[in-house]
């Protein structure tokens, strides 16, 4: 391995620390603003709607074989995002669903 990949290596590791180290070293004694409080609490559900319709992107308006697997996986997605609040158990449940049904 040369210099410049072991130096590219090291700056995005230190780029991807700092960036994740910025909101807590700038709010580590401060209140969060309104704005930022909102945004918190309707990103989670906003970025599940997002997955949902670029998963959905590719699917032909005709009834095809994928139709139902599509349909039922998103509507586990929005199911198990409002009854438990949790996008990872959102997501792990939208691919068991999905894979389960084209398997059959």
């Amino acid at each position: 391995m040369n210099s410049y990949v072991l130096s590219a290596i090291i700056l995005s590791a230190l780029i991807t620390f700092l960036l994740r180290a910025f909101p807590f070293l700038l709010f580590k004694e401060k209140e969060l603003p309104k704005w930022l409080e909102k945004l918190e609490k309707h990103l989670p559900m906003t970025i599940m709607a997002v997955l949902i319709v670029y998963c959905l992107k590719d699917l032909k308006t005709q009834l095809t074989t994928l139709f139902i697997p599509y349909l039922l996986a998103c509507l586990t997605v929005v199911f198990t995002y409002k009854w438990k609040k949790n996008t990872f158990l959102s997501i792990i449940l939208l691919t068991l669903v999905y894979m389960i049904f084209i398997r059959l």
